[in-house]
């Protein structure tokens, strides 16, 4: 997908920064107001850990707890102020429903069968995302109507392309990956065609490179390396928006970070922010 021009990267940049702030503001509103931590009832509730354990430690798991749940949608919102800029729509939580042939629906089930379990006599099956593809293609039958709910599904105004995203978080577990794999078998098992492409989506990479990607639980469904249907980290944000995008991403990201985090000592934590609190960015 092609870049785009410097007022779109613009509003991309204030939109990511509208979404992560209000998201933080809304934290910051839960450990401070709605539902602070009371040293006092902590006391109370769990008198032998507050005996062994300062109560540092559990104002952390306190925000820590508060901060995972209102991150839970974050992603795909982040991905739909950039996809919704250079493509016109974007939206989340998309049905998309067509006919899949009996013996093709059949096939995916055998294809997940075989990446699951490892059947007497036989060596594990690794991924192959184009020969699966193929062979569950080749499929006919009966057609049946099948829905299929998608994490971000894109329809490009310029091209009419059609693109849904699996978007996962960048540690997605071993169910997650089944799931997300089945999905989007589905939806170009689909005749006539409804989707044009589909993704297996991380939003960022925690071991830096794609080819250092080293989290196993996906890797049982996908080859993390080289299957063409999957994005990490910067190749999803570019591919959504044009080549600069993840660059542009992450800017926001730290320069938002360093403000937090320093709320978060001084207002939350009680304390000013230690030397070198600011040297953990995203890269």
């Amino acid at each position: 997908m092609e870049g785009i021009g410097i007022q779109s990267r613009e509003r991309m940049a204030m939109g990511v920064r509208r979404v992560i702030a209000e998201m933080m503001d809304r934290v910051m509103e839960a450990v401070l107001v709605e539902d602070p931590f009371i040293a006092a009832d902590h006391h109370a509730e769990k008198t032998l850990y507050a005996a062994l354990v300062p109560d540092e430690i559990f104002k952390g798991s306190h925000f820590e707890r508060r901060f995972v749940t209102r991150f839970g949608g974050v992603w795909e919102e982040l991905a739909k102020v950039v996809a919704s800029e250079i493509h016109g729509h974007c939206s989340m939580g998309h049905v998309v429903t067509g006919f899949i042939g009996s013996e093709r629906l059949r096939r995916i089930q055998e294809v997940l069968d075989k990446l699951e379990h490892t059947h007497a006599g036989r060596k594990p099956i690794d991924p192959a995302w184009k020969e699966e593809l193929a062979y569950i293609r080749q499929g006919k039958g009966a057609p049946h109507q099948v829905s299929v709910l998608c994490d971000i599904y894109i329809e490009s105004e310029s091209t009419g392309e059609k693109y849904a995203f699996e978007l996962k978080a960048p540690l997605p577990n071993s169910d997650q990956s089944k799931v997300s794999k089945e999905k989007m078998f589905k939806l170009l098992a689909m005749d006539p065609c409804v989707v044009d492409h589909v993704f297996f989506a991380l939003p960022y990479n925690p071991f830096g490179k794609r080819e250092d990607y080293d989290w196993s639980f996906p890797s049982r469904w996908f080859n993390m390396q080289q299957d063409p249907v999957v994005l990490i980290g910067n190749e999803f944000w570019d591919f959504i928006g044009g080549a600069g995008t993840y660059a542009s991403f992450v800017r926001e990201i730290n320069a938002l970070g360093l403000d937090y985090k320093k709320r978060i000592y001084r207002e939350y934590l009680g304390m000013e922010p230690p030397s070198g609190y600011n040297e953990q960015v995203l890269k």
